[in-house]
Protein backbone atom coordinates (compact mmCIF):
# COMPACT_ATOMS: atom_id res chain seq x y z
CA UNK A 1 0.00 0.00 0.00
CA UNK A 2 1.13 3.40 -0.92
CA UNK A 3 2.50 5.51 1.73
CA UNK A 4 0.96 9.18 2.52
CA UNK A 5 4.61 10.01 2.70
CA UNK A 6 5.26 8.72 -1.03
CA UNK A 7 1.86 10.45 -2.31
CA UNK A 8 3.51 13.57 -0.85
CA UNK A 9 6.82 12.93 -2.79
CA UNK A 10 4.53 12.60 -5.94
CA UNK A 11 2.67 15.28 -5.45
CA UNK A 12 5.87 17.49 -5.14
CA UNK A 13 7.40 15.44 -7.98
CA UNK A 14 3.87 16.56 -10.13
CA UNK A 15 3.99 20.41 -8.87
CA UNK A 16 7.74 20.09 -10.78
CA UNK A 17 7.02 18.19 -13.95
CA UNK A 18 3.99 20.84 -14.39
CA UNK A 19 6.34 23.85 -13.77
CA UNK A 20 8.41 22.24 -16.19
CA UNK A 21 12.07 22.15 -13.79
CA UNK A 22 11.95 17.91 -14.68
CA UNK A 23 10.81 15.72 -17.12
CA UNK A 24 8.39 12.80 -16.86
CA UNK A 25 12.13 10.18 -16.82
CA UNK A 26 13.91 12.21 -13.76
CA UNK A 27 10.71 11.71 -11.76
CA UNK A 28 10.43 8.51 -12.59
CA UNK A 29 14.06 8.10 -11.93
CA UNK A 30 13.61 10.23 -8.36
CA UNK A 31 10.87 7.68 -7.23
CA UNK A 32 12.44 4.31 -8.30
CA UNK A 33 15.85 5.23 -6.02
CA UNK A 34 13.42 6.46 -3.56
CA UNK A 35 11.67 2.86 -3.03
CA UNK A 36 15.65 1.61 -3.43
CA UNK A 37 17.33 3.97 -1.08
CA UNK A 38 14.45 5.30 1.27
CA UNK A 39 15.79 8.84 0.92
CA UNK A 40 13.48 11.37 1.48
CA UNK A 41 12.56 12.47 -2.42
CA UNK A 42 13.56 16.01 -1.96
CA UNK A 43 17.10 14.64 -1.02
CA UNK A 44 17.35 12.48 -3.95
CA UNK A 45 16.39 15.28 -6.51
CA UNK A 46 19.11 17.42 -5.17
CA UNK A 47 21.65 14.61 -5.04
CA UNK A 48 21.00 13.88 -8.68
CA UNK A 49 21.05 18.02 -9.00
CA UNK A 50 17.62 18.13 -10.95
CA UNK A 51 16.97 20.99 -9.00
CA UNK A 52 18.41 24.01 -7.37
CA UNK A 53 18.16 24.13 -3.30
CA UNK A 54 16.05 27.30 -4.41
CA UNK A 55 13.50 25.72 -6.90
CA UNK A 56 13.33 23.40 -4.29
CA UNK A 57 12.46 25.33 -1.44
CA UNK A 58 10.21 27.57 -3.20
CA UNK A 59 7.95 24.79 -4.57
CA UNK A 60 7.73 22.58 -1.41
CA UNK A 61 6.40 25.94 0.32
CA UNK A 62 3.41 25.59 -2.70
CA UNK A 63 3.07 21.75 -1.99
CA UNK A 64 2.04 22.20 1.72
CA UNK A 65 1.05 25.68 2.28
CA UNK A 66 4.10 27.06 3.85
CA UNK A 67 5.66 30.30 3.09
CA UNK A 68 8.92 30.74 2.08
CA UNK A 69 11.66 33.05 3.20
CA UNK A 70 14.83 34.29 1.85
CA UNK A 71 17.04 34.66 4.68
CA UNK A 72 19.70 36.83 2.70
CA UNK A 73 16.75 39.29 2.60
CA UNK A 74 14.77 38.93 5.27
CA UNK A 75 17.28 38.30 8.19
CA UNK A 76 16.13 37.37 11.46
CA UNK A 77 15.29 39.12 14.80
CA UNK A 78 17.92 38.84 17.73
CA UNK A 79 15.37 38.42 20.49
CA UNK A 80 14.64 34.93 18.27
CA UNK A 81 18.04 34.16 18.58
CA UNK A 82 18.35 34.12 22.59
CA UNK A 83 15.39 31.31 22.14
CA UNK A 84 17.39 28.38 20.93
CA UNK A 85 20.72 27.14 21.69
CA UNK A 86 23.47 26.83 18.91
CA UNK A 87 23.82 23.58 19.66
CA UNK A 88 20.18 22.76 18.57
CA UNK A 89 19.91 25.01 15.97
CA UNK A 90 22.74 23.20 14.61
CA UNK A 91 21.52 19.99 15.43
CA UNK A 92 18.20 19.93 13.31
CA UNK A 93 19.65 22.53 10.56
CA UNK A 94 17.18 25.38 11.60
CA UNK A 95 17.36 29.03 12.19
CA UNK A 96 15.07 31.20 14.64
CA UNK A 97 13.18 34.18 12.35
CA UNK A 98 10.63 35.77 14.51
CA UNK A 99 8.82 35.44 16.97
CA UNK A 100 4.73 36.50 17.81
CA UNK A 101 2.63 36.19 20.62
CA UNK A 102 3.48 32.70 21.98
CA UNK A 103 5.09 31.28 19.30
CA UNK A 104 8.35 31.37 17.44
CA UNK A 105 9.09 31.76 13.77
CA UNK A 106 11.65 28.59 12.75
CA UNK A 107 12.88 28.76 9.26
CA UNK A 108 13.55 25.13 8.06
CA UNK A 109 14.57 22.92 5.03
CA UNK A 110 12.24 20.27 6.03
CA UNK A 111 9.03 21.45 7.74
CA UNK A 112 7.98 18.06 8.14
CA UNK A 113 10.53 17.27 10.55
CA UNK A 114 7.71 16.29 13.65
CA UNK A 115 10.74 15.79 15.80
CA UNK A 116 12.35 18.92 15.38
CA UNK A 117 9.82 20.72 15.70
CA UNK A 118 8.70 19.12 19.24
CA UNK A 119 12.15 19.44 20.50
CA UNK A 120 11.61 23.23 19.23
CA UNK A 121 8.51 23.58 21.28
CA UNK A 122 10.42 21.88 24.24
CA UNK A 123 12.88 24.16 24.67
CA UNK A 124 10.86 27.37 23.62
CA UNK A 125 8.40 27.08 25.80
CA UNK A 126 6.56 28.50 22.62
CA UNK A 127 4.42 27.37 19.18
CA UNK A 128 6.27 26.70 16.47
CA UNK A 129 5.38 27.97 13.44
CA UNK A 130 7.70 26.76 10.99
CA UNK A 131 8.63 28.53 7.54
CA UNK A 132 10.47 27.07 4.40
CA UNK A 133 14.15 27.93 3.35
CA UNK A 134 17.74 26.10 1.58
CA UNK A 135 19.87 24.45 3.82
CA UNK A 136 22.61 26.71 2.68
CA UNK A 137 21.19 29.98 3.67
CA UNK A 138 19.72 28.27 7.30
CA UNK A 139 23.70 27.44 7.49
CA UNK A 140 25.18 30.75 6.65
CA UNK A 141 22.52 32.15 8.75
CA UNK A 142 23.93 30.10 11.69
CA UNK A 143 27.27 31.33 11.49
CA UNK A 144 26.42 35.03 11.59
CA UNK A 145 24.37 35.22 14.21
CA UNK A 146 25.24 32.94 16.89
CA UNK A 147 28.97 34.45 18.00
CA UNK A 148 31.42 33.37 20.28
CA UNK A 149 30.87 36.31 22.77
CA UNK A 150 28.68 35.48 25.52
CA UNK A 151 29.85 31.26 25.05
CA UNK A 152 33.29 32.28 25.28
CA UNK A 153 32.78 34.54 28.85
CA UNK A 154 30.67 31.86 30.05
CA UNK A 155 33.85 29.19 29.57
CA UNK A 156 36.06 31.79 30.93
CA UNK A 157 34.69 32.51 34.01
CA UNK A 158 34.55 28.67 34.81
CA UNK A 159 38.75 28.83 34.83
CA UNK A 160 39.60 28.25 38.69
CA UNK A 161 40.58 31.54 40.11
CA UNK A 162 44.36 29.75 40.75
CA UNK A 163 44.96 29.17 37.43
CA UNK A 164 44.26 33.17 35.98
CA UNK A 165 47.87 33.83 36.72
CA UNK A 166 50.16 36.26 35.44
CA UNK A 167 53.84 35.99 35.35
CA UNK A 168 56.47 34.35 37.26
CA UNK A 169 57.86 30.81 37.75
CA UNK A 170 54.95 29.91 39.72
CA UNK A 171 52.67 31.17 37.31
CA UNK A 172 54.27 29.46 34.22
CA UNK A 173 53.13 26.13 36.09
CA UNK A 174 49.95 26.86 37.03
CA UNK A 175 49.25 27.69 33.24
CA UNK A 176 50.61 24.00 32.39
CA UNK A 177 48.52 22.29 34.69
CA UNK A 178 45.36 25.07 33.35
CA UNK A 179 45.80 23.63 29.93
CA UNK A 180 43.87 20.60 30.77
CA UNK A 181 40.94 22.21 32.03
CA UNK A 182 37.31 22.11 30.00
CA UNK A 183 37.11 25.93 29.80
CA UNK A 184 40.14 26.70 28.67
CA UNK A 185 40.14 24.23 25.54
CA UNK A 186 36.23 25.21 24.80
CA UNK A 187 37.52 29.00 24.97
CA UNK A 188 40.35 28.48 22.20
CA UNK A 189 38.08 26.26 20.20
CA UNK A 190 35.19 28.85 20.19
CA UNK A 191 37.72 31.68 19.23
CA UNK A 192 39.26 29.43 16.16
CA UNK A 193 36.15 28.08 14.93
CA UNK A 194 34.44 32.22 14.84
CA UNK A 195 37.39 32.97 12.95
CA UNK A 196 36.63 30.62 10.55
CA UNK A 197 33.30 31.65 9.98
CA UNK A 198 33.93 34.98 9.74
CA UNK A 199 36.55 33.89 7.14
CA UNK A 200 39.47 35.45 9.12
CA UNK A 201 43.07 35.05 7.71
CA UNK A 202 43.96 35.78 10.92
CA UNK A 203 43.78 35.63 14.71
CA UNK A 204 45.64 38.29 17.32
CA UNK A 205 45.81 37.59 20.60
CA UNK A 206 47.42 40.83 22.24
CA UNK A 207 48.05 41.45 25.91
CA UNK A 208 47.22 44.70 26.89
CA UNK A 209 48.25 47.01 30.09
CA UNK A 210 44.28 46.42 31.26
CA UNK A 211 42.57 43.44 28.68
CA UNK A 212 43.26 41.10 26.40
CA UNK A 213 42.98 42.36 22.95
CA UNK A 214 41.31 39.56 20.25
CA UNK A 215 41.31 40.80 16.77
CA UNK A 216 40.60 38.65 13.33
CA UNK A 217 41.74 39.85 10.09
CA UNK A 218 39.62 39.74 7.80
CA UNK A 219 39.25 40.76 3.76
CA UNK A 220 42.91 42.21 4.76
CA UNK A 221 41.19 44.88 7.42
CA UNK A 222 41.97 44.15 11.49
CA UNK A 223 38.53 44.12 13.12
CA UNK A 224 38.25 44.29 16.89
CA UNK A 225 36.27 41.02 17.90
CA UNK A 226 36.39 41.47 21.82
CA UNK A 227 37.96 42.09 25.00
CA UNK A 228 38.48 40.12 27.51
CA UNK A 229 40.32 40.21 31.42
CA UNK A 230 44.10 40.05 31.63
CA UNK A 231 43.57 36.96 34.38
CA UNK A 232 43.07 34.59 31.26
CA UNK A 233 45.76 35.24 29.29
CA UNK A 234 48.07 32.72 30.92
CA UNK A 235 45.64 29.62 30.88
CA UNK A 236 44.63 30.65 27.07
CA UNK A 237 48.55 31.31 25.79
CA UNK A 238 49.60 28.10 27.52
CA UNK A 239 46.42 26.30 26.03
CA UNK A 240 48.08 27.42 22.42
CA UNK A 241 51.25 26.88 22.62
CA UNK A 242 50.25 22.94 23.63
CA UNK A 243 48.06 22.79 20.30
CA UNK A 244 51.11 24.28 18.71
CA UNK A 245 54.05 21.62 20.04
CA UNK A 246 55.58 24.91 21.35
CA UNK A 247 57.47 24.83 24.67
CA UNK A 248 54.88 26.43 27.65
CA UNK A 249 57.67 27.28 29.82
CA UNK A 250 59.65 29.80 27.00
CA UNK A 251 58.39 33.26 27.48
CA UNK A 252 60.82 35.42 26.24
CA UNK A 253 61.85 33.81 22.96
CA UNK A 254 59.77 34.02 19.96
CA UNK A 255 57.69 30.73 19.02
CA UNK A 256 56.26 29.16 16.31
CA UNK A 257 54.51 25.72 15.62
CA UNK A 258 51.52 24.06 13.25
CA UNK A 259 47.89 23.28 14.35
CA UNK A 260 45.60 21.23 12.88
CA UNK A 261 42.25 22.25 13.77
CA UNK A 262 38.85 20.04 12.98
CA UNK A 263 35.92 21.70 11.91
CA UNK A 264 32.24 20.72 11.41
CA UNK A 265 33.18 19.55 7.79
CA UNK A 266 37.07 19.96 7.05
CA UNK A 267 40.53 19.95 8.73
CA UNK A 268 41.93 23.52 8.87
CA UNK A 269 45.46 24.00 9.12
CA UNK A 270 46.68 26.61 11.56
CA UNK A 271 50.38 28.43 11.84
CA UNK A 272 51.16 30.06 15.48
CA UNK A 273 53.80 32.35 16.50
CA UNK A 274 54.65 33.87 19.86
CA UNK A 275 56.60 36.74 20.89
CA UNK A 276 57.10 38.40 23.94
CA UNK A 277 56.02 42.18 24.63
CA UNK A 278 55.76 44.70 27.73
CA UNK A 279 52.77 43.24 28.91
CA UNK A 280 53.31 39.78 27.99
CA UNK A 281 53.65 37.25 25.46
CA UNK A 282 51.26 37.75 21.98
CA UNK A 283 50.48 35.22 19.73
CA UNK A 284 49.14 35.28 15.97
CA UNK A 285 47.47 32.66 14.77
CA UNK A 286 47.50 32.24 10.44
CA UNK A 287 44.85 30.26 9.30
CA UNK A 288 45.17 28.32 5.68
CA UNK A 289 41.92 27.51 5.11
CA UNK A 290 42.37 24.75 1.81
CA UNK A 291 39.00 25.96 0.13
CA UNK A 292 41.16 29.04 -0.94
CA UNK A 293 44.13 27.09 -1.50
CA UNK A 294 42.77 24.96 -4.74
CA UNK A 295 40.88 27.71 -6.42
CA UNK A 296 41.07 28.41 -10.09
CA UNK A 297 42.51 31.24 -11.69
CA UNK A 298 39.82 32.40 -13.19
CA UNK A 299 38.31 32.42 -9.45
CA UNK A 300 41.53 34.68 -7.84
CA UNK A 301 40.72 37.57 -10.41
CA UNK A 302 41.96 37.28 -13.46
CA UNK A 303 39.65 39.14 -16.29
CA UNK A 304 39.83 37.01 -19.53
CA UNK A 305 42.32 39.24 -21.63
CA UNK A 306 44.54 39.02 -18.67
CA UNK A 307 44.11 35.84 -18.30
CA UNK A 308 45.28 34.90 -21.91
CA UNK A 309 48.35 36.43 -21.55
CA UNK A 310 49.24 34.99 -18.06
CA UNK A 311 48.53 31.32 -19.58
CA UNK A 312 50.45 32.32 -22.68
CA UNK A 313 53.47 32.36 -19.97
CA UNK A 314 52.01 29.28 -18.16
CA UNK A 315 52.13 26.86 -21.42
CA UNK A 316 55.87 27.97 -22.19
CA UNK A 317 58.05 25.09 -21.38
CA UNK A 318 60.54 26.06 -19.81
CA UNK A 319 62.48 29.84 -18.23
CA UNK A 320 61.39 31.82 -15.02
CA UNK A 321 57.94 33.59 -14.24
CA UNK A 322 57.87 36.04 -11.46
CA UNK A 323 55.30 36.98 -9.44
CA UNK A 324 55.32 40.52 -6.86
CA UNK A 325 53.85 42.61 -4.89
CA UNK A 326 53.94 43.17 -1.19
CA UNK A 327 53.29 40.74 1.64
CA UNK A 328 49.30 39.74 1.66
CA UNK A 329 48.76 40.45 -1.93
CA UNK A 330 47.91 36.79 -3.12
CA UNK A 331 51.61 35.94 -4.88
CA UNK A 332 51.35 32.03 -3.16
CA UNK A 333 47.49 32.07 -3.81
CA UNK A 334 48.97 33.06 -7.54
CA UNK A 335 51.57 30.44 -7.61
CA UNK A 336 49.17 27.47 -6.28
CA UNK A 337 46.41 27.98 -8.74
CA UNK A 338 49.19 28.21 -11.75
CA UNK A 339 51.02 24.96 -9.94
CA UNK A 340 47.15 23.44 -9.87
CA UNK A 341 46.97 24.38 -14.25
CA UNK A 342 49.61 21.98 -14.78
CA UNK A 343 49.80 18.41 -15.46
CA UNK A 344 51.29 16.67 -11.90
CA UNK A 345 51.23 13.44 -13.51
CA UNK A 346 53.34 13.31 -16.60
CA UNK A 347 55.47 16.44 -15.58
CA UNK A 348 57.38 16.16 -12.17
CA UNK A 349 56.80 19.71 -9.81
CA UNK A 350 59.18 20.37 -6.54
CA UNK A 351 58.12 23.40 -4.91
CA UNK A 352 60.48 24.86 -2.15
CA UNK A 353 58.56 26.84 1.00
CA UNK A 354 58.65 28.65 3.54
CA UNK A 355 56.89 27.13 5.46
CA UNK A 356 54.50 24.34 3.63
CA UNK A 357 51.35 26.01 3.81
CA UNK A 358 49.30 23.82 1.96
CA UNK A 359 49.69 19.53 1.00
CA UNK A 360 49.04 18.85 -2.59
CA UNK A 361 48.62 15.35 -4.10
CA UNK A 362 51.35 14.29 -6.58
CA UNK A 363 53.15 17.59 -6.55
CA UNK A 364 56.61 16.76 -4.39
CA UNK A 365 56.98 19.92 -1.57
CA UNK A 366 60.09 20.56 0.44
CA UNK A 367 60.38 22.95 3.39
CA UNK A 368 63.66 25.28 4.32
CA UNK A 369 65.08 24.66 7.24
CA UNK A 370 67.73 26.81 8.38
CA UNK A 371 68.72 24.84 11.12
CA UNK A 372 69.29 21.76 8.62
CA UNK A 373 71.10 23.48 5.74
CA UNK A 374 67.93 24.20 3.87
CA UNK A 375 67.52 27.70 2.29
CA UNK A 376 65.79 28.53 -0.26
CA UNK A 377 69.12 28.47 -2.65
CA UNK A 378 70.54 25.01 -1.28
CA UNK A 379 66.84 23.50 -1.71
CA UNK A 380 67.07 25.05 -5.14
CA UNK A 381 70.54 23.58 -6.03
CA UNK A 382 69.32 19.88 -4.59
CA UNK A 383 66.40 20.06 -6.46
CA UNK A 384 68.26 20.70 -10.13
CA UNK A 385 69.23 17.07 -9.28
CA UNK A 386 66.21 15.20 -8.83
CA UNK A 387 65.15 15.61 -12.54
CA UNK A 388 62.34 18.10 -12.30
CA UNK A 389 59.84 19.77 -15.05
CA UNK A 390 58.69 22.47 -13.02
CA UNK A 391 60.27 24.38 -9.74
CA UNK A 392 58.51 26.59 -7.63
CA UNK A 393 60.41 28.96 -5.30
CA UNK A 394 58.37 30.63 -2.54
CA UNK A 395 60.55 33.48 -3.09
CA UNK A 396 63.77 35.01 -4.38
CA UNK A 397 65.00 37.07 -1.60
CA UNK A 398 68.92 37.04 -2.19
CA UNK A 399 71.51 36.73 -4.77
CA UNK A 400 72.81 33.58 -4.30
CA UNK A 401 68.84 32.41 -4.80
CA UNK A 402 68.47 34.52 -8.11
CA UNK A 403 71.21 33.05 -9.74
CA UNK A 404 70.18 29.78 -9.30
CA UNK A 405 66.38 30.13 -10.54
CA UNK A 406 68.07 32.09 -13.15
CA UNK A 407 70.40 28.94 -14.27
CA UNK A 408 67.71 26.71 -13.88
CA UNK A 409 64.95 28.38 -16.10
CA UNK A 410 68.20 28.25 -18.80
CA UNK A 411 68.72 25.03 -18.59
CA UNK A 412 65.28 23.66 -19.34
CA UNK A 413 62.89 23.97 -16.59
CA UNK A 414 59.94 26.18 -16.09
CA UNK A 415 60.62 28.19 -12.76
CA UNK A 416 58.00 29.67 -10.84
CA UNK A 417 58.93 32.22 -8.27
CA UNK A 418 57.71 35.28 -6.03
CA UNK A 419 59.51 39.00 -5.74
CA UNK A 420 59.04 42.07 -3.60
CA UNK A 421 58.54 44.40 -5.90
CA UNK A 422 55.95 47.08 -6.28
CA UNK A 423 54.83 46.63 -10.47
CA UNK A 424 56.38 44.40 -12.96
CA UNK A 425 58.80 46.91 -14.19
CA UNK A 426 60.44 47.10 -10.57
CA UNK A 427 60.44 43.41 -10.65
CA UNK A 428 63.18 43.46 -13.71
CA UNK A 429 65.19 46.09 -12.08
CA UNK A 430 64.52 43.92 -8.57
CA UNK A 431 66.53 40.88 -10.65
CA UNK A 432 69.81 43.21 -11.79
CA UNK A 433 69.77 44.48 -8.00
CA UNK A 434 70.31 41.44 -7.23
CA UNK A 435 73.25 40.76 -9.09
CA UNK A 436 71.64 38.82 -12.56
CA UNK A 437 73.34 40.17 -15.61
CA UNK A 438 70.71 41.75 -18.21
CA UNK A 439 71.58 39.20 -21.29
CA UNK A 440 70.62 36.20 -18.61
CA UNK A 441 67.15 38.06 -17.35
CA UNK A 442 66.35 38.30 -21.14
CA UNK A 443 67.22 34.70 -21.81
CA UNK A 444 65.60 33.12 -18.89
CA UNK A 445 62.61 35.51 -17.91
CA UNK A 446 59.48 34.60 -19.72
CA UNK A 447 57.25 36.81 -18.18
CA UNK A 448 56.07 39.02 -14.63
CA UNK A 449 52.75 39.37 -12.73
CA UNK A 450 52.57 42.08 -10.36
CA UNK A 451 49.59 41.81 -8.33
CA UNK A 452 47.17 43.31 -5.37
CA UNK A 453 43.87 42.07 -3.10
CA UNK A 454 40.80 44.44 -3.18
CA UNK A 455 38.01 43.69 -1.52
CA UNK A 456 34.93 42.85 -3.57
CA UNK A 457 31.26 44.28 -3.07
CA UNK A 458 29.06 42.39 -0.62
CA UNK A 459 26.34 41.32 -3.21
CA UNK A 460 23.73 41.25 -0.48
CA UNK A 461 23.90 45.08 -0.32
CA UNK A 462 25.51 46.75 -3.20
CA UNK A 463 23.23 49.31 -5.17
CA UNK A 464 24.10 52.19 -7.35
CA UNK A 465 25.71 54.97 -5.42
CA UNK A 466 27.05 58.47 -5.34
CA UNK A 467 30.79 58.69 -5.03
CA UNK A 468 33.22 61.28 -4.48
CA UNK A 469 34.13 63.75 -7.03
CA UNK A 470 38.12 62.33 -6.33
CA UNK A 471 36.67 58.81 -7.26
CA UNK A 472 34.78 59.82 -9.86
CA UNK A 473 37.38 61.83 -12.02
CA UNK A 474 40.14 59.29 -11.08
CA UNK A 475 37.69 56.79 -12.59
CA UNK A 476 36.69 59.06 -15.61
CA UNK A 477 40.57 60.03 -16.59
CA UNK A 478 41.52 56.38 -16.67
CA UNK A 479 38.31 55.14 -18.65
CA UNK A 480 37.87 57.67 -20.75
CA UNK A 481 34.14 57.92 -20.01
CA UNK A 482 31.78 60.12 -17.18
CA UNK A 483 30.18 58.22 -14.34
CA UNK A 484 28.12 59.27 -11.50
CA UNK A 485 27.20 56.43 -9.61
CA UNK A 486 28.78 53.12 -8.45
CA UNK A 487 27.97 49.82 -7.22
CA UNK A 488 28.96 50.00 -3.74
CA UNK A 489 28.07 47.74 -0.76
CA UNK A 490 25.66 50.09 1.70
CA UNK A 491 26.70 47.52 4.93
CA UNK A 492 24.43 44.62 5.75
CA UNK A 493 24.34 41.61 8.27
CA UNK A 494 26.72 39.18 6.02
CA UNK A 495 29.20 42.15 5.54
CA UNK A 496 29.16 43.39 9.50
CA UNK A 497 28.25 46.44 7.92
CA UNK A 498 31.97 47.03 6.18
CA UNK A 499 29.99 47.12 2.88
CA UNK A 500 32.47 44.33 1.25
CA UNK A 501 32.58 40.49 1.33
CA UNK A 502 35.35 38.48 0.09
CA UNK A 503 38.62 39.64 -1.75
CA UNK A 504 39.90 39.69 -5.33
CA UNK A 505 43.10 40.11 -7.24
CA UNK A 506 44.09 42.94 -9.73
CA UNK A 507 46.74 41.83 -11.78
CA UNK A 508 49.55 43.23 -13.88
CA UNK A 509 50.88 41.08 -16.73
CA UNK A 510 54.25 42.14 -18.69
CA UNK A 511 55.47 39.70 -21.45
CA UNK A 512 59.27 39.43 -22.33
CA UNK A 513 58.85 40.51 -25.96
CA UNK A 514 61.67 40.68 -27.99
CA UNK A 515 61.77 44.58 -28.06
CA UNK A 516 61.82 44.40 -24.09
CA UNK A 517 64.66 42.38 -24.23
CA UNK A 518 66.53 44.67 -26.45
CA UNK A 519 65.87 47.38 -23.74
CA UNK A 520 67.10 45.11 -20.89
CA UNK A 521 70.11 44.51 -22.37
CA UNK A 522 70.45 47.94 -23.22
CA UNK A 523 69.53 49.26 -19.81
CA UNK A 524 66.91 51.13 -20.69
CA UNK A 525 64.93 52.54 -17.72
CA UNK A 526 61.66 51.52 -16.29
CA UNK A 527 59.56 54.45 -17.48
CA UNK A 528 61.07 53.38 -21.41
CA UNK A 529 60.09 49.36 -20.60
CA UNK A 530 57.11 49.82 -19.10
CA UNK A 531 55.83 52.58 -21.92
CA UNK A 532 56.38 49.39 -24.52
CA UNK A 533 54.71 47.24 -22.91
CA UNK A 534 51.75 49.19 -22.36
CA UNK A 535 52.08 49.57 -26.43
CA UNK A 536 52.37 45.94 -26.53
CA UNK A 537 48.76 45.71 -24.86
CA UNK A 538 49.56 45.33 -20.94
CA UNK A 539 47.16 47.34 -18.31
CA UNK A 540 48.74 48.57 -15.50
CA UNK A 541 47.24 47.36 -12.02
CA UNK A 542 45.29 50.73 -11.78
CA UNK A 543 43.62 50.31 -15.07
CA UNK A 544 42.67 46.80 -14.08
CA UNK A 545 41.18 47.89 -11.01
CA UNK A 546 39.18 50.46 -12.73
CA UNK A 547 38.32 47.55 -15.41
CA UNK A 548 36.63 45.62 -12.14
CA UNK A 549 35.15 49.02 -10.90
CA UNK A 550 33.56 49.52 -13.88
CA UNK A 551 32.45 45.71 -13.18
CA UNK A 552 30.74 46.22 -9.92
CA UNK A 553 33.47 44.19 -7.92
CA UNK A 554 35.38 46.57 -6.38
CA UNK A 555 34.94 50.05 -5.57
CA UNK A 556 37.50 53.21 -7.08
CA UNK A 557 38.26 53.35 -2.70
CA UNK A 558 39.81 49.87 -2.61
CA UNK A 559 42.06 50.93 -5.51
CA UNK A 560 42.95 54.47 -4.09
CA UNK A 561 43.38 52.29 -0.73
CA UNK A 562 45.66 49.65 -2.49
CA UNK A 563 47.17 50.99 -5.79
CA UNK A 564 49.43 53.46 -6.84
CA UNK A 565 48.73 55.56 -10.29
CA UNK A 566 51.32 55.53 -12.66
CA UNK A 567 50.74 58.48 -15.19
Amino acid sequence: METAEKRAHKDLGQILLEAGLITEEQLQRAIELQQRTSDRFEQIILQQRFITPQQLAFFTSLQLGIPFVNLRKEGVKADAIKLVPESVARRYGIIPVDTTDGAIVIAMEDPKDIEAIEDLAAVTMKRIEPVISTSQDIQEMIDLNYRVGGELEEQLSQIPTRYRSGTGVRGTRLSAEAIAQAPVVRAIDLLIKQAVRDRASDVHIEPQEDKLRIRYRIDGILNDVMSLPLSVHAPLLSRMKIMAGLNIAERRRPQDGQITFDMEDRQVDIRAATSNTIYGEMCSLRILDKAFAFMPLPEIGFLPDILERYMQMVRTPFGMILISGPTGSGKTTTQYATVNQLDAVARKIITIEDPVEYHFTNINQMQVNPAAGVTFATGLRACMRLDPDVILVGEIRDSETAQIGTQAALTGHLVLSSVHANDTVSTIIRMMDLGIEPFLITSALIGVVAQRMVRRVCPYCSRPTEVSLEEREAYEQEMGEKRSEFIVGVGCNFCAGTGYLGRTGIFEVLLVSEAIRRMIVKSADSDEIRAQARKEGMALLWHDGMLKVKEGITTPDEIFRNVFSIS
